[in-house]
């Protein structure tokens, strides 16, 4: 077989065995056809031919000639290990050589977090009468609203207040079925990487904003047609990632926040917030979806680091 046999193979596995969603999944064939462009520049055709050499070298090489930064490098040198763990597992290659590579231990960029107040006036933002319209509309087709109580903007104020109150990844709030949100019990429905289920609490202002969105705006949007998700857009379709993108950072220019940010960053924000405020460490990981709570730990980094800022700022040798 050849390399695109096995990688198809291994693509195959990922979307029926592990639940992938299709953007992961091109992700891993992404990384995957440079490590095929790897072993041929090393005049390697026949994947049995592959040796723990090609595969330490890798990282290196993606850094080196396809400029990578060393963060994705690993990311696509641990996608590779997972690729011949899995022909090992089917008996195609009778030794892993990616076994005893260890993927490169990086330093972990700290994420970018608003402040409790600039969230708070995000969140605000859509309806906020002074906010301006923006010149960079969220979809062709699809005008920016100036602040105020019209059907975009009370979509809109749903949308970033569910995200800052759940966590939630773009992707989710996008898949997020009609039902999804449990106005009674005060929880939503999310489904993360690897198809996985979880109930994350909701607070009062986001389930008040989405009971006005479904009772006033989506009906009119969707009119008579019959849409699974609970967001949809100006014309009625379910909202794409890059509508949601392009309005957390409509509304971030119209609320005068700084830096960069995006919907990332409210999920960021969410996570140390909560830690701010007392959180548990495992409800916090339980709630953001983390299969691994060394995930979930950066966001004592972050917390620390506000600490080292306050310790600075006030202490009469900081």
């Amino acid at each position: 077989m050849s390399f695109d046999a096995h990688i198809a193979s291994f693509i195959e596995y990922l979307a029926v065995e592990r639940g992938y969603s299709e953007h992961t999944q091109s992700a891993y064939r992404r990384d995957l056809e440079f490590f095929v462009g790897h072993c041929l520049h090393q005049k390697i055709t026949d994947i049995h031919a592959v040796d723990m050499d090609i595969v330490s070298t890798f990282a290196s090489y993606l850094t080196r000639e396809q400029g990578y930064a060393s963060t994705s490098a690993a990311r696509s040198l641990a996608a590779v290990r997972s690729f011949l763990h899995f022909l090992t597992s089917e008996n195609i290659l009778k030794k892993d050589p990616g076994a005893n590579v260890e993927t490169p231990k990086q330093w972990r960029r700290l994420p970018n977090v608003l402040s409790q107040q600039d969230a708070a006036t995000l969140t605000a933002s859509p309806l906020a009468k002074t906010a301006t319209a923006s010149t960079v509309p969220a979809k062709a087709g699809e005008p920016a609203e100036p602040g105020g109580n019209g059907p975009i903007a009370l979509r809109d104020a749903a949308i970033l207040e569910l995200l800052y109150a759940t966590g939630m990844r773009v992707s989710e709030l996008c898949n997020l079925p009609l039902d999804g949100c449990n106005l009674e019990m005060g929880v939503v429905r999310a489904t993360g990487k690897g198809e996985k289920t979880r109930l994350i609490p909701v607070g009062r202002a986001a389930l008040a904003a989405v009971q006005t969105y479904l009772t006033l705006v989506r009906p009119k949007l969707v009119g008579a047609r019959r849409v699974a998700t609970l967001f949809v857009s100006k014309s009625g379709k379910p909202m794409a990632r890059e509508d949601v993108w392009a309005l957390v950072k409509r509304h971030g220019r119209n609320a005068g926040i700084r830096g960069k940010y995006s919907p990332h960053t409210l999920r960021h924000s969410f996570a140390t917030h909560l830690l701010e405020g007392g959180a548990n460490l495992r409800a916090v990981q339980e709630m953001l979806g983390h299969a691994d709570i060394a995930t979930t730990q950066l966001y004592t980094h972050v917390d620390a680091k506000r600490l080292l800022s306050i310790h600075k700022q006030f202490h009469p040798r900081g």
